[in-house]
């Protein structure tokens, strides 16, 4: 979002974009309101899973908020004492529909597909969630705060817990890249605005590129706002995060929504429309 936020594009963006600042699942929600409800959004920053039970959502090219190794921000926390077939509950964040459906599929396919767990909704609290359920799922900030504290909780509580990158894992045991979230469009949104989705589309991942040539700045600007040092922000936006829709990742979608239809946890979905272009074709 760097152009959004900073000048010398900024201003000319606010002519054409005003911007909000809200969870993805809340994103998700405002696409899924009727067009005339001043709520209603026609783009959002959504969890993928959003792409199945949304009609008439278009992706938009080039970017991507995925992972191609170990991620650190979606995590699966649970007692060393109880192997992954052991779990029956898990305390859930919610905060994104994606990492819920990822680990759905990850139980459904392969880590306990004769009675997968239930998940719970939980706020995002170590401590209460393990206490409330077998296992613990956190979600970014969240999720880099436990591993941070991770030495400190062992001498605290004196419990053994292993903490599974669920990105990591996922690539393991597919072979594609974790896709987390993508920018979601209106079909009707490209026809009101006059703009080709091209257009729309050059806007987003302009700013991308512009940000990835700021990091640094990024890196002091995020660790006024978070108790996290300065090395963990770095590492996190320039290994963990991936910025591209690119061919490996158009992979992981088609895997992504392959799976989580044999497994029963969203619809059959195609993420492309027949007579697209891929979306990796705008992203250069």
């Amino acid at each position: 979002m760097w152009d959004f936020e900073h000048e010398p594009s900024k201003s000319s963006l606010a002519t054409r974009y005003s911007l909000e600042w809200m969870m993805p699942s809340a994103c998700a929600a405002r696409l899924t309101l009727p067009t005339d409800d001043p709520n209603a959004a026609d783009i959002g920053l959504v969890p993928i899973a959003t792409l199945a039970t949304t009609p008439g959502l278009r992706i938009l090219p080039g970017c991507a908020i995925a992972s191609t190794r170990r991620v650190r921000s979606l995590l699966l926390i649970h007692r060393a004492s109880q192997p992954l077939n052991g779990i029956r509950t898990i305390a859930a964040d919610t905060s994104s529909r994606a990492t819920l459906a990822y680990t759905q599929i990850l139980f459904r396919r392969w880590w306990n597909p004769a009675a997968p767990p239930e998940f719970l909704q939980h706020r995002p609290d170590l401590d209460a969630m393990l206490e409330t359920a077998d296992a613990a799922m956190l979600i970014g900030d969240p999720a880099l705060y436990a591993l941070q504290e991770r030495q400190n909780r062992e001498e605290r509580n004196g419990e053994q817990l292993v903490y599974l990158d669920l990105a990591e894992e996922w690539i393991k045991l597919t072979g594609t890249p974790w896709i987390s979230a993508i920018w979601a469009i209106r079909e009707s949104s490209i026809e009101s605005s006059g703009l080709t989705l091209e257009t729309i589309a050059a806007d987003f991942l302009t700013s991308k590129n512009h940000g990835q040539t700021h990091i640094e700045q990024l890196v002091q600007e995020w660790s006024a706002k978070l108790p996290l040092p300065e090395n963990t922000i770095r590492e996190y936006l320039t290994t963990n995060i991936h910025y591209d829709l690119d061919q490996e990742c158009l992979k992981g979608l088609n895997t992504f929504f392959t799976l989580a239809a044999e497994t029963g946890v969203l619809p059959k979905f195609s993420p492309f429309y027949p007579n697209d272009r891929r979306p990796d074709e705008l992203s250069s």
